[in-house]
């Protein structure tokens, strides 16, 4: 079995279609065809649906998926690991799940792990605590950073976050003093959808940078972990009060997933996450308080 018509399974079965799969392989459909074909011969299996298209793949294609997935990613790190003993450092790209409330925060964990590993690019993609473990689990990401469902192996408490009420200046509970979570949630609000308290929202959003857009409007209110901070300009006129009855802080973190040898993408994450992580382990607040 060559690596190669590995690659070109796993390429097919993410994109779906023949076509799309053969470009980014920079092959011709048929010779991709044909690779998969031997490549069946060698597992002595189908693999996919066949027709005029893409069909999908048998449930032992589903199986080599997954196995697929995870021989190409230790491949890559065989390669990256060598190539980085060669150069003297280690190489290739560092691929990071990013829960929206910790985007804010992401500048201060990338500029040192880019001090300790510059000839590295990292990849960070926005995604919820779910898609974050799902990436973790089928090799498609390094690692994640978002917030933490609990304690244990592979995961680095880093930041400890409150939520707060965020409105525009002009609203009627801007001047006031902390509000209760009842109050809040008298309000139109427009949320990111991974939050770790659930909120009934007119509006959910991938991203922090939309929750502030509707801020800025003035129609909309929301609340937000403090990190949120990190993105108001000295032009935006949003306030953000406190929550009387928001409870314990909610914990931001890395997250991997243990194995035994870890890559050596997943070291060199692991340190820069070691390097932020407070002595103790005790999670350190996400901002200054912006009341």
């Amino acid at each position: 079995m060559l690596i190669r018509h590995l690659e070109f399974f796993v390429t097919l079965a993410e994109e779906g279609h023949f076509g799309r799969a053969a470009d980014l392989c920079g092959v011709s459909q048929p010779a991709l065809s044909l690779a998969i074909r031997k490549l069946e011969e060698d597992l002595g299996t189908p693999l996919i649906l066949r027709g005029q298209r893409f069909q999908g793949l048998t449930a032992e294609g589903e199986k080599a998926l997954v196995w697929g997935r995870q021989i190409l990613s230790d491949y890559r790190n065989l390669k990256s690991d060598l190539n980085g003993r060669r150069v003297g450092g280690l190489t290739g790209v560092l691929r990071l799940g990013v829960s929206a409330a910790a985007m804010p925060l992401m500048p201060e964990f990338c500029a040192g792990f880019e001090r300790r590993n510059p000839l590295t690019r990292t990849q960070i993609t926005l995604l919820t605590a779910a898609e974050i473990q799902a990436g973790l689990q089928d090799f498609s990401l390094d690692g994640g950073i978002g917030w933490l469902p609990g304690q244990g192996k592979g995961m680095t408490p880093l930041w400890r976050t409150h939520l707060r009420f965020a409105c525009r200046a002009d609203h009627p509970f801007a001047e006031g003093g902390p509000l209760t979570m009842a109050d809040a949630m008298t309000q139109p609000l427009c949320q990111i959808a991974d939050m770790p308290v659930k909120v009934q929202a007119a509006i959910l959003c991938s991203g922090l940078d939309a929750v502030l857009a509707h801020l800025r409007s003035g129609a909309w209110c929301s609340l937000v972990p403090d990190s949120f901070a990190a993105l108001l300009s000295d032009t935006d006129d949003i306030r953000l009060i406190p929550l009387a009855d928001g409870g314990a802080p909610h914990t931001l973190g890395g997250m991997v997933i243990p194995r035994s040898p870890q890559t050596p993408m997943v070291r060199g994450f692991e340190d820069a996450l070691a390097a932020l992580s407070p002595a103790q382990g005790n999670a350190r607040q996400a901002q200054e308080d912006p009341t």
